[in-house]
């Protein structure tokens, strides 16, 4: 199972094309995100009343520490299985962008579960179903870019994608157990003509679309200036 791990994710790390490293390099930072983070906090801001705002902020910064915390403080040191890119067996048959190789240890990808935690936790939330498969074709794109940047093996990321997907739907599922009258908010709106079955507005759903598609065009232009 390790070899077939091990070859898939050389076959998947790395290119020739620059525009592919490009495009990888700037997917994979944060900070090419924030706008659209930006965006997620003023839907958000938009279309509840105070207790769905805290609530609903708090629960994906749960979303976010739970999957990342889990993943690089418990199970990466426990593991301690390397990234393909500090493996002593295959390091130098990895293909880096601009020198970088990550931390030592990468199971699990907390890229992989940072992410898909939010974008179900976000589909959950807002119920659009286009929006819903924008969140996770960025999540998705998340993935890509490590095996592609050679600091995770497939592996670790499908271990991340599961637990993401779990962390997010039991924080959802738990906010509205805890606070009921958000589901009971949720009902008021759920039948407005142009709202979402969780009472955010269509027009909300199609600016965050927006927002994660200009972001897109974002990370190819400057792909093709590296």
């Amino acid at each position: 199972m390790t070899n077939l791990d091990q070859a898939l994710t050389l076959w998947l790390n790395g290119s020739h094309s620059l525009f592919a490293d490009g495009m990888a390099w700037t997917a994979t930072h944060t900070l090419t995100w924030v706008p659209a983070m930006l965006l997620v906090l003023y839907v958000v801001i938009r279309n509840n009343n105070l207790t769905g705002i805290a609530v609903t902020l708090l629960s994906l910064a749960l979303c976010i520490v739970l999957a990342d915390q889990v993943a690089s403080t418990l199970f990466k040191p426990l593991v301690a299985r390397y990234r393909p890119s500090n493996d002593p067996f295959i390091m130098y048959a990895v293909d880096v962008v601009h020198g970088y190789r990550g931390g030592r240890y990468g199971f699990f990808s907390s890229h992989a579960a940072n992410t898909m935690a939010a974008a179900t936790y976000l589909t959950l939330c807002i119920r659009h179903r286009a929006l819903g498969w924008w969140l996770y074709s960025w999540a998705l794109l998340n993935c890509w870019t490590r095996v592609y940047l050679g600091v995770h093996y497939v592996g670790d990321l499908l271990v991340g994608t599961l637990w993401g997907l779990c962390v997010g739907w039991s924080v959802y599922k738990l906010s509205r157990r805890f606070f009921p009258q958000l589901v009971a908010y949720d009902a008021r709106h759920a039948h407005r003509t142009g709202f979402t079955p969780t009472g955010y507005s269509i027009q909300s759903a199609h600016l965050l679309i927006s927002g994660l598609a200009a972001t897109y065009i974002f990370v190819l232009f400057c792909a093709l200036f590296q």
